[in-house]
């Protein structure tokens, strides 16, 4: 199933040329990221109780179509690649046009960081069945860690 919100664009989103300013892409996109993860089963509250926090190595924006002020845009989240211990992910975020066309794509690559340690760490069961929970995107592939040489 499709998850996704809608937001309405604000005055805060825009840029010198009037229409919505490139981090506010990113921003909603996270928005949504943040989302997810509260409805099922991790929300921030529960995120510090088990000292866990996503992290970001990339984060690709390409922008299609200008969106301006009051403009309702729908915001989609799917599972560009996941790893076998759902360490290492990557999530696909569409966003919609209010009349359907896509104005742009978010994909990120991320992982989750043990907020003790400050190191990458393998999450809790309950955090993979979330991620699991995200519907794949047509593009979707296992992500495959390869040896970094010493």
């Amino acid at each position: 199933m499709e998850y996704s919100k809608t937001f309405t664009v604000r005055w805060a989103d825009l840029d010198p040329n009037v229409h919505m300013r490139h981090s506010a892409y990113t921003d909603y996109a996270a928005q949504v990221r943040l989302e997810f993860l509260a409805d099922h089963g991790l929300p921030m509250k529960r995120l510090a109780e088990l000292a866990l926090g996503p992290i970001l190595f990339r984060e690709d924006t390409r922008f299609l179509k200008e969106i301006g002020i009051s403009e309702a845009i729908r915001v989609t989240g799917e599972l560009g690649g996941l790893n076998e211990d759902g360490s290492r992910w990557r999530i696909i975020h569409t966003i919609y046009k209010q009349d359907g066309r896509v104005a742009a794509t978010v994909t990120v690559d991320g992982a989750w960081l043990d907020l003790r340690t400050r190191k990458l760490t393998v999450p809790p069961a309950e955090a993979v069945e979330a991620m699991h929970a995200l519907q794949r995107h047509e593009s979707y592939a296992d992500i495959v860690r390869t040896s970094r040489p010493e």
